[in-house]
């Protein structure tokens, strides 16, 4: 299976389309910030980081942003989850240098739903640093262990890659699959995480 695209990146379009009742205008903040796999951008609610995209370089960045003012039903608001970005900021820092998993961070569900924030939330929970998972296991683990497939489509729904490792789910073949943020990016991401050898360049 090869469905995995990791919504990280804007490439395959920003955002998830909003499902349900529409909810009223929330306060958000995004920065852009650099790292060791190319500029990120993090964007936060008063509930936690609700945003994670790679690849956010200015053109990237601006649909981002675009997306989540659409979604989230308003214009950024500097303040509103600034504690929370920062806090992620910290941790990636700490991620990329060495020093493990990336820690208990606040986040906000809110533009993910149904089965698929479901998979995402027992991904977060049960495949640490250094693990990986198969698509067929993660769905077993969800209650649904014919839902492979919606397993591989949960990973291109997920808004907060990195915080919610979808970079650990792999193929039963032992293949890595494809990742939004590119597949060398998964790469880096699996050797930094000692799952795979050190690219040599």
């Amino acid at each position: 299976m090869n469905s995995d695209t990791c919504a990280g990146s804007g490439t395959q379009g920003p955002l998830p389309a909003r499902t349900g009742a529409p909810e009223g205008p929330r306060g958000w903040t995004s920065v852009v910030v650099e790292s060791p796999i190319g500029p990120l951008l993090l964007a936060a609610t008063a509930a936690g980081l609700v945003r994670v995209a790679f690849h956010a370089h200015a053109r990237t960045a601006a649909g981002e942003r675009e997306a989540l003012a659409a979604r989230l039903g308003g214009p950024e608001d500097a303040t509103t989850g600034a504690v929370a970005m920062e806090a992620a900021g910290e941790a990636l820092d700490r991620y990329f240098a060495g020093d493990g998993e990336l820690g208990a961070q606040p986040l906000d569900w809110s533009l993910v739903t149904g089965f698929q924030r479901e998979v995402l939330r027992v991904l977060a929970a049960e495949v640490p640093f250094g693990a990986v998972v198969g698509y067929g296991e993660l769905a077993r683990r969800v209650g649904q262990p014919g839902a492979a497939q919606a397993v591989g489509l949960a990973m291109g729904a997920n808004p907060l890659p990195l915080f919610v490792a979808c970079h650990r789910v792999v193929e039963r073949d032992g293949g890595i699959g494809g990742f939004g943020g590119g597949v060398e990016t998964k790469r880096q991401l699996l050797a930094l995480e000692g799952v795979l050898p050190q690219p040599l360049f």
